[in-house]
């Protein structure tokens, strides 16, 4: 993906901070070897917050023939989402018809090696999940569903490779980002509060 220096992630700890804070659900990309198109699965997971994601899917899925042939895989996470329309992008004296419209939004490709789990690293894997996804809730633990588990594999992916993008005006001046924010907090879309949180977060308004 396109990354500019006022959109890179400023540490490690910033991207590993926003998918622990709820970015759970991805799409896991398969390229396998010799295919004209690459094998996309969305999918929940669970990232330890260090170099590791796991995850499990059904033994019908065509991900897993693509593994076979190539084990490298790319887990892409995109979230807080906001459009930007043309109008906020003009402040003072300039024309609002003129202004360029842009996404916001929060992205993180990672590059990793895939590893097939069965037996009791599958259900290691599944109560991880559980763990993360509901936790107390009291759900039994997933050995006493035996007899349904050859129907999936789980996923352990070791993280190689990060890009991480946030694309939050970085590039725009105090008034230009004073101008979206105030937008932001006035419309109340889905994906707004969280835009205007990292704006501020990253590049405040004088």
């Amino acid at each position: 993906m396109l990354l500019h220096p006022w959109d890179a992630a400023r540490d490690d700890g910033e991207w590993q901070r926003w998918l622990l804070d709820g970015h759970d659900f991805g799409t896991l990309i398969a390229a396998g070897r010799g295919r004209d198109v690459p094998v996309a699965v969305p999918t929940h997971f669970v990232y330890d917050g260090a170099d590791t994601v796991l995850l499990h899917l059904a033994r019908p899925n065509p991900v897993w023939k693509a593994l076979d042939e190539n084990p490298k895989v790319l887990l892409a996470v995109s979230g807080d989402v906001a459009y930007v329309p043309a109008a906020w992008k003009a402040v003072g004296d300039e024309d609002p018809a003129r202004g360029i419209p842009t996404s916001y939004y929060a992205a993180v490709l990672l590059t990793c090696t895939a590893r097939v789990l069965t037996g009791e690293e599958l259900v290691e894997v599944l109560r991880a999940q559980l763990g993360h996804f509901e936790p107390g809730s009291g759900v039994a633990d997933p050995s006493v569903h035996a007899r349904e588990l050859p129907g999936i594999r789980g996923l352990r992916l070791a993280i190689e490779h990060v890009q991480a993008k946030f694309k939050y005006g970085g590039n725009a001046d105090d008034a230009h980002r004073a101008r979206v924010a105030a937008a932001l907090a006035e419309r109340g879309r889905p994906g707004d509060a969280a835009s205007l949180g990292h704006l501020l977060r990253r590049t405040p308004p004088a």
